[in-house]
């Protein structure tokens, strides 16, 4: 498994909501259960020397469920970024986070930054956590900082343009993962992932697991990337 991984893996956790209606639950259920999957994801792509893990965990679009649902949420995140603290920590895993974290409630972000803190001098796998996050406003945030930074055209291109994304450091993703059976991207990494690879996968994300991480990783070996180039020989 060594050769050809994806150096940055991006993944739509997608079927919470059905995985407890299947099993007449309430949606947060299934919220709570998808927590063993991010574990055991990240605890893998660290294994198998993935530099990158973006998550998709709550949209901007999000804020618009019912509020108790998005409150049962964001009590979720609140004691996870606080639970998982030392895990990640100890296994080198470096968090950062890309969204309107502005819009956060006070006690999630204030544990999202002292996490972001704890762990910034890691070395190993990079994960990314994408909160409040919608890949057009993400373009949008950027030509705003761009007019207020009075940048001229001719100065502008996409290599310039990337500088002001959320986070410029991280890379496109080359592998983006959906779960739950759906055939869309859903407003993620709009800009970032015009060369991504795709896989869509039926399993619900509480059921998902290491071994069907390595089937979208083996899939994503077998593929050649042109990034829209040929050889002459083709």
């Amino acid at each position: 498994m060594s050769e050809n991984i994806p150096t940055h893996i991006a993944i739509i956790m997608d079927g919470n909501g059905r995985w407890a209606k299947e099993r007449n639950l309430p949606r947060y259920f299934g919220h709570q259960a998808g927590v063993e999957s991010v574990r055991e994801v990240v605890r893998s792509c660290a294994k198998l020397g993935v530099k990158y893990l973006t998550l998709f965990v709550f949209s901007t679009e999000n804020w618009e469920r019912p509020k108790k649902e998005v409150n049962a949420l964001m009590n979720l995140l609140k004691k996870l970024l606080k639970s998982e603290a030392k895990e990640l920590n100890e296994n080198n895993v470096r968090v950062k986070a890309i969204g309107q974290i502005e819009r956060l409630p006070e006690e999630v972000r204030k544990n999202l930054e002292e996490l972001i803190e704890l762990t910034k001098n890691n070395t190993g796998l990079t994960l990314v956590l994408s909160l409040s996050y919608g890949g057009r406003q993400e373009i949008l945030d950027g030509i705003k900082k761009i007019l207020e930074s009075k940048l001229t055209p001719e100065k502008l291109d996409e290599k310039e343009f990337r500088k002001f994304l959320y986070d410029p450091e991280i890379p496109d993703p080359d592998l983006m993962i959906r779960t739950g059976g759906e055939y869309r991207i859903s407003n993620f990494l709009l800009f970032q992932s015009a060369y991504t690879e795709f896989y869509f996968t039926k399993t619900l994300w509480p059921d998902f697991r290491e071994k069907d991480l390595l089937l979208a990783i083996e899939d994503y070996k077998k593929r050649k990337r042109k990034f829209g180039r040929i050889s002459e020989f083709e």
